[in-house]
């Protein structure tokens, strides 16, 4: 067959056996069989040629592969036919044997709602058996008695004239005694006739017909597996109210009968076993699983099942081979095979582990991408019960936060509150200030970066988890960017709530000191080149004389290079403006150039450069090498003071520029206006020592 599962083709082959000699016909039973091993129909064909030629040991061999897997009634009374014909000449030795036979098929098949034929062939059976004496009779109808009523109380289709037959057995044999066997036995079969009207239901649901076929996800096998469900469910719930054994019996029968058509759906044989296994037949349990992986091989979900029923019966090495086969040869071995492999290491290390909180955080991560709540909660709880409360506080804050993402309203409050009182225990006081806050609000219903607060109130609630961690902790003063603050020495700065892993990370002020333009970075010297910014630092005092720099030497060694500098520099760096940062701008220092009348020769006697020894380098806390505002702004008043407001604009009273094509813009501007022919001289716009604004005007 070109499809393997082709039902169309099977058919046809089925018929065209049926007309080929037996040796023939068998290899074609056998792929039949081989596709569909509990088609009964496909076995009564295969074993009535065998025996149509009386091959008798060929036809015990079928039966004995085929009868306890497929429980069919007419596959059944085909058997039960064989066996009378090959007994009916062996006299009482055969009698026996056929209804040794009889009471084989009824332990199997008697509950089947068609099964009233075969009660009816019974009981015929054992009214045709000899009695020579007056003890053999009375056996006989002992049997027949016993029969009947097993029948009566059985739901199936000829339950009402097994019934008539029973009133007529037993008033044939004593009206006396017939009158309170039947009273004993009607309300028994009133109850099964009940059952059977709604039994009748579920069945007539089933088509009895189909090949059983891997699930493709047709209507057509919904409807069925739907069927076999509501069927099962029914005769769970016990509705003829029999004793347990019975009750079980009817239902691992009606889970035969429907593995015979939904032989490749794992479900039912998963609910089959597991079925057996509450029920307390843990021995059957496991021959259905085996079963099972013989019929869907492929199946990983069934081993890793059976692999369980293996370990809770305590069975460590049949669940490693089961664990063993499914990781083969490593080469095709499921990624997942490994991980309950490494799951089950996980457990077995707790044993040497449990005491260290790292072991316990990574099995509870490979928990949580399993999706196992359940075996997480446990974990968490049997590690902090075994952890002391110094070690715990990694375990409580994962646990803390599984709830938080997974749990409920109760056990996130239960969860929290455990937490505290485990802290408290330790004396760790941060923590436990904060019991009943905000923050505690916050993290339970925050998820990822989404918080239920605005950036201020978390910034605002993140300063005050950190004054409560360190309240009683050493601290001092220190400038913040949005105010002052208390900072912890020792501490890099207070973790945000937005990222518990993250910290944010404040400058410690002990160790800050004012940017000098003066200075260049690195060692001592003016000119000295070292990559680190090198300012002076700032004494609290004013009066005192001179002042450390941080890359060695002091504004005493400054004085003196600046003195024996040429004039030609100390003019370019008395025309330096200040500037933010250590690097200052070329475009800058290229326009300071341009608008310079820098000495060439002989620098003028009367031009003195400020001393930087006491009144700028002394200690000053103000930033010293920006302009006072104010004095420049009344400069500039005192010198409008008496003059009209002029329009035109001069390029040394407007505010320095940034590159040098606006100079250029400004110069071209200088020269279209004529404003320049009545100012000449030059501008500095500031000492970067002395921090004065100077200019010469001729």
């Amino acid at each position: 067959m070109s499809d393997k599962y082709n039902v169309e083709a099977a058919e046809i082959l089925a018929s065209e056996a049926q007309h080929l000699p037996i040796s023939e016909a068998a290899p074609i039973y056998e792929q039949l069989l081989a596709t569909f091993p509990t088609a009964a129909k496909y076995w009564k064909q295969y074993v009535e040629a065998h025996m149509a030629v009386n091959n008798d040991d060929a036809t015990k061999q079928l039966f004995s592969r085929c009868l306890l897997n497929c429980l069919h009634i007419p596959l059944w009374r085909c058997y039960i036919r064989f066996i009378r014909k090959v007994n009916e000449k062996k006299g009482v030795e055969g009698h026996e044997e056929t209804r040794k036979a009889f009471d084989f098929m009824l332990n199997y098949v008697g509950a089947d709602i068609a099964s009233g034929p075969v009660w009816m062939e019974y009981i015929t059976f054992l009214k045709s058996l000899p009695a020579v004496n007056a003890q053999e009779e009375s056996q006989r109808m002992t049997a027949v008695r016993k029969a009947y009523q097993r029948a009566i109380v059985t739901p199936t289709h000829h339950l009402e004239q097994l019934w008539k037959d029973y009133e007529n057995f037993e008033n044939s044999v004593s009206r006396a005694l017939a009158k309170g066997l039947l009273s004993e036995y009607q309300p028994k079969y009133n109850s099964a006739r009940a059952v059977y009207r709604e039994r009748k239901k579920y069945v007539d649901e089933i088509d009895w017909n189909v090949l059983a076929l891997p699930p493709t996800g047709s209507q057509k096998e919904e409807l069925q597996w739907m069927a076999w469900k509501r069927v099962l469910a029914f005769e769970k719930g016990n509705p003829q109210r029999i004793d347990s054994a019975s009750s079980n019996k009817r239902i691992a029968f009606t889970y035969e009968q429907c593995l015979m058509y939904l032989y490749h759906y794992p479900d039912i044989w998963y609910d089959y076993a597991t079925w057996h296994a509450k029920s307390g037949s843990i021995d059957t349990a496991i021959k259905v699983f085996q079963r099972a992986l013989k019929a869907l091989p492929d199946s990983e979900v069934l081993r890793y099942a059976y692999a369980e029923l293996e370990e809770s019966r305590g069975a460590i090495q049949p669940a490693k081979k089961i664990y063993e086969s499914l990781l083969g040869d490593g080469v095709n071995a499921t990624a997942l095979a490994h991980i309950q492999i490494a799951h089950n290491i996980f457990e077995a290390g707790l044993k040497r582990f449990m005491h260290e909180p790292g072991y316990i955080l990574e099995y509870a991560d490979f928990l949580s991408r399993l999706n196992d709540d359940r075996n997480i909660r446990a974990l968490f709880e049997r590690a902090l019960s075994s952890l002391p409360p110094e070690e715990s506080v990694e375990v409580w804050k994962r646990f803390t936060q599984f709830e938080q993402t997974y749990g409920d309203l109760a056990s996130m409050l239960k969860v929290e509150q455990r937490r505290k009182e485990a802290f408290s225990r330790t004396g760790e006081e941060g923590t436990s200030a904060l019991e009943g806050s905000l923050q505690d609000v916050v993290a339970r219903y925050s998820f990822m970066d989404l918080w239920p607060c605005s950036s201020n109130d978390l910034d605002h609630l993140a300063r005050q988890e950190w004054l409560a961690n360190n309240v009683n902790k050493k601290v001092e003063k220190s400038g913040l960017p949005n105010g002052t603050g208390l900072i912890d020495k020792g501490s890099t700065g207070p973790t945000t709530i937005s990222n518990p892993s993250a910290k944010i990370v404040l400058p410690d002020t002990s160790r800050m000191v004012l940017y000098d333009p003066r200075q260049k970075p690195g060692g001592s010297g003016f000119l000295s080149s070292a990559p680190a910014a090198v300012v002076p630092a700032i004494s609290s005092s004013l009066s005192t004389p001179t002042a450390k720099l941080v890359g060695g030497g002091s504004t005493n060694t400054l004085d003196e290079i600046l003195k024996a500098a040429p004039p030609a520099l100390v003019a370019f760096v008395a025309s330096l403006p200040s500037v933010s940062g250590p690097s200052p701008d070329v475009d800058v220092v290229l326009s300071i150039c341009l608008q310079s009348n820098i000495p060439t020769a002989q620098a003028d006697k009367s031009t003195t450069l400020p001393t930087p020894g006491t009144s700028e380098l002394s200690g000053s806390s103000k930033s010293h090498p920006i302009p006072n505002a104010k004095s420049t702004r009344d400069r500039q008043t005192g010198k409008r003071k008496g003059q009209e407001e002029d329009d035109t604009t001069t390029v040394q009273s407007l505010p320095l520029p940034r590159d040098v094509f606006r100079i250029r813009q400004l110069q071209l501007q200088k020269a279209r206006g004529g404003t320049s022919s009545q100012q000449n001289g030059s501008v500095s716009y500031g000492s970067a020592i002395s921090g004065e604004l100077s200019g010469s005007t001729s």
